[in-house]
């Protein structure tokens, strides 16, 4: 009877003990691969950096903005102001393109745009792509053509993405040659892996 009891004990342990285990293993995937985030959307809305209120259409694109508040500049000038200051646009597009898939579906456009002040931006815009860990936005060199593995070659980081549906605005570092990158990418940091890539042409 005595050894019985103890070969159950034993048993008992041995199945807590992978239980456990299991459980660990469950926990450490969803930390490391977060698959949550397959289902979730994180939406962003954000207003064309440099934009006036008045001066915004909800649902354009920065061209289209951006000639909204050419025209209103040019209404609210003063009667001295030159004619080159009125006709000055707020907002210069250096560069565009719109998004394609990598690994992931996605859609949208992005644009290199530029302030009067001289401050840079990378915009996104209608945007969409599938959700995942750590992705990053990067200005890469390698042109949208190029084999993935390229784009980690080359690039600028602008930062966490800030949603993966929605308008969003990343800045960029002064002293940037826009001229050595040609790529807009999202890409997963933690497993090398690119969701998406538009061009900046």
């Amino acid at each position: 009877m005595d050894i019985a009891r103890s070969g159950f004990s034993r048993g008992r342990i041995i199945v807590a003990v992978a239980a456990l285990a299991g459980v660990a293993l469950v926990v450490l995937a969803v930390a490391v691969f977060q698959p949550q985030k397959l289902f979730i959307d994180q939406e962003v809305n954000e207003a064309l950096p440099g934009a006036r209120l008045g001066g915004t259409t909800e649902g354009k694109g920065a061209a289209a903005q951006a000639a909204g508040q050419r025209s209103n500049e040019v209404k609210d000038a003063p009667a001295s102001a030159g004619s080159k200051s009125k006709g000055e646009p707020s907002i210069q597009t250096l560069g565009a393109g719109t998004f394609t898939a990598l690994a992931h579906p996605a859609h949208g456009r992005a644009e290199l745009l530029e302030l009067t002040d001289g401050k840079r931006f990378l915009r996104f815009e209608d945007f969409g792509v599938e959700n995942g860990p750590d992705l990053r936005v990067y200005l890469a060199a390698a042109p949208s053509s190029a084999d993935p593995a390229a784009f980690e070659e080359s690039f600028i980081d602008l930062g966490a993405l800030k949603g993966n549906v929605g308008d969003q605005n990343y800045e960029i570092p002064t002293g940037t040659s826009l001229e050595d990158y040609r790529s807009a990418v999202i890409w997963c940091r933690r497993f090398s892996v690119g969701f998406a890539v538009a061009p900046l042409e």
